[in-house]
């Protein structure tokens, strides 16, 4: 591999390890805040529906080498998809609103959806955002069940961020032998 696209590649990986660590801390705060207030967890599990989406778009045009065509291929999957993510959730709001579901339950519902939606783009952007949109999926049963969840949670992510680490440098010293 020459020289050019092993520091492309680092670097790549460098932002898409840091959009992995970004991802989940948003997430741990998101779970943290779902468990004080249900109301205000639902709007921020809503607005980091578009904050996953404007990640995944980066982390598409990072892999597109910067062709043009490409770019646009990936802005318009991307919006498909998360725009139908953005519908499901106010599908779960319009239930919420009309009194079938509680509000900790709604949160939880929409947490799920962007735990699906994130595994599912992971098949097109990259395992990492799959490895979120897995602990976001995780992270929703652990709370129905754990009382001290968000230890939990944190214990999760940091064993996902140092397994990511670890399988990258295996992966470099792999790719340099």
């Amino acid at each position: 591999m020459s020289e050019d696209i092993l520091i492309t590649e680092k670097r790549r990986f460098h932002v898409e390890e840091a959009i992995l660590v970004l991802l989940l801390i948003l997430s741990l705060v998101g779970i943290g805040i779902m468990d004080f207030s249900p109301a205000d967890g639902y709007f921020y599990w809503l607005i980091l529906v578009f904050v996953f989406c404007l990640f995944a778009m980066i982390i598409g045009w990072l892999q597109s080498k910067h062709r043009s065509d490409d770019v646009w291929i990936i802005l318009r999957e991307q919006s498909i998809h998360w725009a139908t993510s953005l519908l499901v959730v106010g599908g779960a709001f319009i239930i919420h609103h009309s009194g079938r579901i509680a509000e900790e339950d709604a949160g939880l519902i929409i947490l799920l959806i962007l735990s699906l939606s994130t595994m599912l783009d992971g098949l097109r952007v990259g395992w990492r955002f799959s490895l979120v949109g897995l602990f976001l999926g995780v992270a929703a049963v652990v709370s129905v069940y754990t009382a001290h969840f968000l230890w939990v949670e944190l214990g999760i992510a940091i064993l996902i961020v140092t397994a990511t680490v670890f399988w990258e440098l295996r992966m470099e010293k792999k790719a340099q032998s």
